[in-house]
């Protein structure tokens, strides 16, 4: 445990931007295409997921890079401050800045919306794109979902303790502002302009986010190559070692498709 803290910590650099909170991030040069990994809500760049994909695209000296969005992990800035917007430009940022050549973005969760975000923006750039449980529009989904009383209670307070048995409060708290701003980045309710290679992942024994919202990705997206691939026993983090076996084998899939294609 004590070299793996070391390694971690060594090699943390952070990405400054002029205007905005400067961005923690771990890059491992290597060829293209690159793979960069996008954690989900309230998480960081050290999980499961994006470690075990870090040691594969060094194994295969493939370029990787994993960071945190601001006002997580190790980045600067308020969490309470965030939002979806925000995120987006974090990625672009990494995108723009750090990522050179084609790129396979995996989103995780929360991930998983803003790397299509990240697709319809830069799509020169993003050679493909490979979803763990994506959570598109999910926040803005269950909270219209809520009984209108609890949404003007939420409205009138300002905050929402969205569930979570992810900490020990037991909820993540997110102001209303943030799910006003969430709704303009919403993609489910028309097709999506995203065209490259993907992937989706999904356990069904998710609690967080329903499998069914990578069948709706599936659908709305414009390209016609979209696998989704349904893990029976799965549940939302998806870091069982078989699961992240799956996620490695999809990577790995892919970098060989987009080899054939160039």
């Amino acid at each position: 445990l004590f070299l793996l803290v070391c390694r971690l910590k060594s090699s943390v650099k952070f990405l400054t931007r002029p205007d905005r909170p400067n961005l923690a991030y771990h890059k491992l040069k290597g060829r293209n295409p690159g793979v960069i990994f996008l954690p989900g809500l309230n998480s960081n760049m050290n999980g499961q997921k994006a470690t075990a994909l870090e040691d594969f695209c060094n194994s295969l000296g493939h370029a990787f890079i994993r960071f945190d969005y601001t006002g997580c992990g190790s980045s600067d800035g308020n969490f309470e401050e965030c939002t979806v917007g925000k995120w987006r430009k974090d990625v672009l940022s990494i995108l723009d800045e750090l990522a050179d050549g084609p790129q396979i973005l995996v989103g995780s969760s929360l991930g998983g919306w803003l790397m299509l975000h990240a697709a319809i923006a830069r799509p020169h750039k993003v050679a493909a794109l490979v979803g763990v449980a994506v959570a598109a529009d999910h926040l803005v989904t269950t909270f219209k979902k809520l009984p209108i009383e609890a949404q003007k209670e939420i409205e009138e307070k300002g905050e929402w303790k969205f569930p979570t048995k992810y900490n020990e409060e037991g909820y993540y708290s997110l102001t209303y502002d943030f799910i006003r701003e969430a709704e303009n980045h919403c993609v489910l309710n028309s097709p999506i302009p995203v065209t490259c290679p993907m992937r989706l992942i999904h356990g069904m024994k998710d609690d967080d986010v329903p499998w069914q919202i990578s069948m709706q990705v599936a659908d709305r997206v414009l390209s016609k190559d979209v696998d989704v691939i349904l893990r029976k026993t799965g549940q939302h983090r998806m870091s069982e070692k078989e699961d992240i076996k799956l996620l490695v084998n999809t990577v790995d899939d892919l970098i060989d498709k987009l080899a054939t294609l160039a």
